[in-house]
């Protein structure tokens, strides 16, 4: 049995070997005229140069050269270069061991370096243990024990002693976090955890297998068997706090173990590491199946909501029938009225002769019925109606949950109490006549209170369903146990931290943090920006925008793409060469190692199995699903298949591979004709759902009647898909804006974003603003969006009748604090940006962060649109970056075509790895393209033609014509990584002159 590794191959051969690249070699390995005068003291040149490569080597890496090791030739040449000396005589240095030594103790005194002793091995077990209490991975504990060992000038042993020290120190850390996760733990409690792991259920299930498994799908029998589930992991006892007790990175570590591994896994490990892992689950599992239930629970209210709304519409419509008949009966009885005052005759006889008397008591009668019910504006009276719906899932959900609430005595939170009460008694039950009733928004308030009656039950009830869905929504009621539904603040950096953080200066964000200076800048830059626009207005100098009477008017961008562009993208596509796509993404792995990124979930060590790796990519890419890919594929077995996804494949690590390939993109020469680099766009592309996938998905009435997802994916002006998110079809797309800014992992910096009018609110913009990003989305309905003042006494000339009013200063100055809070909460990844977002913007009355926000936001948004108005760059920039990410959605459509390209997944998870699959591998034929198409250009450049660089801007790396997406995948285990490229396809002579 092969001997356990800490290092790969390559980490191994980066920490401890000498660098192979000529700019690296030149800058480590350049030697300063002290070294040359110690090197010309030895009398021999084979000596000489020995010395000299003995330096080389305590310098960089920092260790001693081993007997019979040979120097990478390129470092060996550069070295004999600067002394004088045939590199060939390097073979005669140290024939004589002796002298090797003599020179290594020489070069130890004269840089005041030591050997590696005992005390060494025993400091750095301190160091390697205190870095193995966070992490699992091989490469974190060799680095930090290496980089102690240069600090304290000590030469580095041979790397199989930092691996043998680093696989102890690991074992004794996971031991010794396996130990502190299970102490205390009762017999009872050790009982009920192992016996998840027996058979319970006739299906042949274990208890494990059914806690982990639950439809998505909302409707009361599920949220039921939810509250089932959760009632289940509660009654085991763990109390969430012993995930407190160790490292949080190991215990994500050992959560993500739980999250993986089955009864047939659990039950050959160690009894300690069997019971931490497990105990881990439990803790995890609550918190899943609390979000879980809440999530039903809302998604059941606002699918009650919609059918209400469905219905509103449906009895308006009837009711506008009715009404037509009534007016046309009214007008002919009015028209015989008229006539008989004109005539001097019977009124009563006219509408008999015209109607008839009985048709016409009948219509008054309906007339004043259709009034007496005339529509509130609302749809609540037939939300109201479905409760019976909501009876069959609110007395579970109530009873299964603990709310809390910031405000003291909530009355909200004792009328769910009041409910309780009334769904625990037995009998027919009223509602007592003092419930709580402040809580209540004025809309509902005609329909639980009306007048002259009792509080109406079922009314009450619905409205306080209703009032929860909404707070939960916005963090101002959260529960316990539950972490996406968590109290607000608990989502944000620790209030000490913070204060900490902001005594040193150490907020790093780019705004003042001082308020007067914010208010002083911000108040100054608006009011000239304001009045330099009104008075390019005012002489008519606005490009291609005119403001009138209060109208404005902006003119449509002229076309922008020469038409030699095109011709020159065909030919230039024209020349790339024929590939499966399963070679495109081993030729992009070859280059960039991007599987390596895709670490086990519990020792860090990369993906053994290239070929499993990147055919399960494909199978999330394409839709295509491990099962069919496993059909499809020479070369690779479903179990491979598996193995790679359930111990491989997380967010995390596809946001890692995610990194490499873009970042490989980016430094491509051919990527810098598309932009510079620091701008992106970011949309939402709907994907159908069929099947198991409908039931967890939403119906959205901008996409059709067809229930669905969005994946929001950020695109950099160089056309790399950076990050992708799945989100529900109903869901707000703005939240998500930021997520993709700060969450992507690559080396991007982006300094300006894009969206369309789905992505633009003011508190992204606030929030934008604080964290640095100028924000600049595409608006559909700019004229109709107010412009705001902070003095409101200002006038701004033709600018006025776009003034909206004024900036409320005052919101931002008292939660001033609280704002670089959330900026530095945020930055620092304490939090999501959409999860802080949509708690700012769900509940109607919004708290005083989130107004404070608002007016931040109104300012940047003011900002924005007077620079879009000023800067017709600012506007193409922001055309042709969304219509970027807008191309990339037709490959991605042509990428994702399985299963009719319908998602099938019926759980979140599955869903995104689907999405960040199909995203890494338009990212890989991305920069397939680009590298091919600069071989191209160079083709064409070197056979004497002309290829301006103004042309190549538009031309886009997001064909796949060349490409054969279908067939047989086959897969090579072993790849060739000297291969060179491949040739170019040739091109009849006709068709360049064609196209010329």
């Amino acid at each position: 049995m092969p001997r356990r590794q800490l290092l790969s191959p390559q980490t191994r051969a980066a920490l401890f070997d000498p660098p192979s690249e000529l700019a690296t070699i030149t800058r480590l390995y350049t030697l300063s005229p002290d070294d040359l005068a110690h090197v010309r003291r030895r009398r021999r040149p084979w000596n000489r140069l020995g010395f000299a490569m003995q330096l080389a080597y305590i310098r960089h890496p920092g260790r001693a050269l081993r007997i019979g090791e040979e120097p990478p030739t390129a470092m060996l040449a550069h070295i004999a270069g600067q002394v004088g000396i045939d590199p060939a005589l390097f073979v005669d240095y140290a024939r004589r061991e002796e002298t090797r030594r003599d020179h290594l103790v020489e070069l130890q005194a004269v840089f005041g370096l030591s050997p590696f002793g005992l005390a060494d091995y025993r400091a750095m077990w301190r160091v390697a243990s205190e870095v193995a209490r966070g992490t699992d991975r091989g490469e974190a504990i060799a680095l930090a024990v290496v980089e102690e060992l240069r600090a304290r000038r000590v030469l580095l042993p041979a790397a199989t002693v930092v691996e043998r020290l680093g696989l102890a120190v690991r074992a004794r850390a996971r031991a010794a976090a396996y130990a502190s996760l299970i102490r205390g733990l009762d017999d009872g409690q050790t009982e009920h955890l192992l016996a998840l792991l027996k058979v319970t259920e006739p299906q042949g299930r274990t208890g494990l297998t059914q806690l982990r498994e639950w439809s998505e799908a909302p409707s009361a029998a599920n949220l039921i068997r939810l509250a089932k589930r959760l009632a289940t992991v509660r009654a085991i006892g763990i109390e969430a706090d012993r995930a407190r007790r160790i490292h949080q990175v190991r215990y994500a570590i050992i959560a993500g173990e739980a999250g993986i591994m089955n009864a047939q896994h659990l039950s050959r490990l160690g009894p300690e590491r069997r019971l931490a892992v497990l105990t881990a689950f439990v803790i995890e599992q609550e918190a899943r199946l609390s979000d879980a239930a809440v999530e039903m629970f809302d998604r059941l209210m606002g699918a009650l909501f919609r059918r209400a709304e469905r219905k509103r519409t449906e009895r308006l419509t009837d009711r506008a029938k009715e009404q037509e008949s009534l007016v046309w009966m009214h007008a002919v009885s009015g028209r015989a009225l008229v006539a008989a005052r004109r005539n001097g005759t019977d009124p009563l006889a006219a509408i008999e002769g015209a109607v008839g008397w009985e048709a016409y008591e009948k219509s008054v009668d309906h007339a004043v019925g259709v009034a007496e019910t005339a529509d509130e504006g609302n749809s609540l009276p037939e939300v109201v109606e479905r409760y019976a719906s909501a009876r069959r899932f609110a007395p579970t959900f109530l009873q299964t949950f603990a709310f809390h609430s910031y405000r003291k005595s909530d009355p909200l939170l004792k009328a769910i109490d009041a409910i309780k009460a009334l769904y625990a008694s037995e009998g027919r039950p009223t509602l007592a006549k003092d419930a709580p009733v402040s809580f209540l928004q004025r809309r509902w308030r005609p329909l639980v209170l009306p007048q002259g009656k009792d509080l109406d039950r079922r009314a009450y009830e619905m409205a306080v369903l209703a009032h929860l869905r909404e707070r939960l929504r916005a963090g101002d009621v959260w529960i316990e146990g539950a972490r996406a539904y968590r109290r607000f603040t608990d989502f944000l950096l620790p209030r000490p931290t913070f204060e900490d953080l902001r005594s040193t200066g150490s907020l790093d964000l780019p705004s003042p943090v001082s308020w007067p200076d914010y208010a002083a800048e911000r108040t100054k830059l608006l009011d000239d920006r304001l009045r330099e626009v009104a008075a390019l207005a005012e002489a008519k100098q606005l490009p291609d925008v005119t403001l009138e009477d209060g109208r404005l008017t902006i003119s449509p961008l002229s076309r922008a793409v020469p038409e030699a562009a095109g011709a020159l993208a065909k030919r230039l596509s024209a020349l790339l060469p024929r590939i499966r796509i399963t070679e495109i993404l081993a030729e992009v792995d070859r280059w960039t190692g991007f599987t390596s990124s895709f670490t086990h979930v519990r020792t860090g060590e990369p993906a053994s199995d290239r070929a499993a790796m990147l055919g399960t990519v494909l199978a999330d890419g394409t839709n295509l699903g491990l099962s069919r890919m496993a059909e499809a594929s020479r070369g690779l077995n479903h179990a491979r298949l598996i193995w790679a996804a359930e111990w491989h494949v997380r967010e995390e690590t596809y946001a890692a591979a995610l990194a490499t390939v873009v970042n490989a993109h980016h430094a491509h020469p051919m990527a810098r004709h598309w932009g510079p680099g620091d701008t992106s766009s970011s949309d939402g592309q709907f994907f159908r759902a069929g099947g198991r996938g409908e039931a967890r998905s939403d119906v959205n009435g901008r996409y059709g009647d067809d229930p669905g997802v969005l994946f929001y994916t950020h695109v950099s002006d160089r056309f790399s898909p950076f990050h992708t998110k799945v989100i529900s079809a109903t869901a707000g797309e703005a939240a998500h804006v930021l997520d993709g800014l700060l969450m992507h992992g690559s080396a991007l910096s982006i300094r300006e974003h894009y969206t369309d009018t789905a992505g633009a609110t003011d508190h992204v913009s606030g929030l934008c603003h604080l964290l640095g990003f100028r924000f600049a989305p595409r608006v559909r309905d700019l004229k109709e969006r107010r412009l705001y003042v902070i003095d409101p006494a200002a006038d701004y000339g033709l600018l006025m009748p776009l003034i909206g009013g004024p900036v409320r200063l005052h919101f931002v100055e008292e939660s001033w604090d609280d704002l670089l809070w959330l900026a530095t909460s945020v930055r620092t990844g304490t939090a999501a940006p959409s999860a802080l977002l949509r708690r700012l913007a769900a509940y109607p009355r919004q708290n005083q962060l989130a107004k404070a926000l608002r007016e931040v936001g109104r300012i940047e948004r003011t900002l924005a649109t007077l620079d879009w108005l000023k800067d017709p760059d600012l506007r193409r920039r922001s055309h042709a970056g969304l219509n970027k990410g807008e191309a990339e959605h037709s490959l991605k459509r042509a990428v994702f075509f399985h299963r009719l390209g319908e998602l099938r997944d019926r759980t979140f998870e599955n869903q995104s790895h689907r999405a960040s699959g199909l995203n890494l591998v338009v990212a890989a034929i991305v920069l397939w393209n680009t590298v091919y198409l600069s071989r191209a250009v160079d083709a064409l450049r070197a056979a004497g033609e002309d290829i301006p660089a103004d042309l190549l801007a538009h031309v886009a790396p997001l064909g796949w014509e060349h490409i054969a997406l279908t067939g047989d995948y086959v897969w090579a285990d072993d790849v060739d990584s000297s291969a060179a490229f491949r040739p170019l396809r040739r091109i009849p002579a006709s068709f360049q002159r064609v196209a010329a």
